[in-house]
């Protein structure tokens, strides 16, 4: 290959690898309990556990509904959780068997009888970007 097409597909390649810039993700979040706790949201990457969701945001229960919205998020495959942090302690309260006793969910299919996984979370993410709308729920009734 000559030295001109080397150059032309270098730039080429740059090119197209510099299209390949950050998207974000708008979460429309109902079921909020309004004026209790603050709402977190997650974006996770690779799995549902806390340190999968490094990207996150937290505002006062204000609305019913709430919006979310990650800026600069990278293309690639992702998963939404949310909880409402009724109590104020900053985490997603359980029971002993792991139940969640205040009001979550995530992105993808909803799924209540079963630990939500990764695999059914999951929504690939390109350029401009995606909306997603989830419902918090409870497992167990409020006490």
């Amino acid at each position: 290959m000559s030295a001109r097409r080397t150059a032309a597909a270098l730039v080429l390649t740059l090119v197209l690898v510099g299209t390949a810039r950050a998207a974000s993700v708008e979460v429309e979040l109902d079921g909020i309990d309004p004026g209790a706790g603050r709402v977190y949201v997650g974006l996770c990457a690779g799995g549902l556990s806390e340190a999968d969701c490094r990207i996150g945001q937290d505002a006062p229960a204000r609305a019913p509904g709430q919006r979310f919205v990650f800026e600069d998020v990278a293309p690639g495959t992702y998963a939404v959780a949310a909880f409402q942090d009724l109590n104020g302690n900053g985490r997603l309260d359980r029971t002993g068997l792991g139940l969640p006793l205040e009001p979550y969910g995530f992105s993808g299919e909803p799924v209540r009888a079963a630990r939500p996984d990764f695999e059914r979370a999951r929504f690939g993410l390109r350029e401009p970007g995606l909306r997603l709308r989830l419902r918090l729920a409870r497992a167990l009734p409020a006490r």
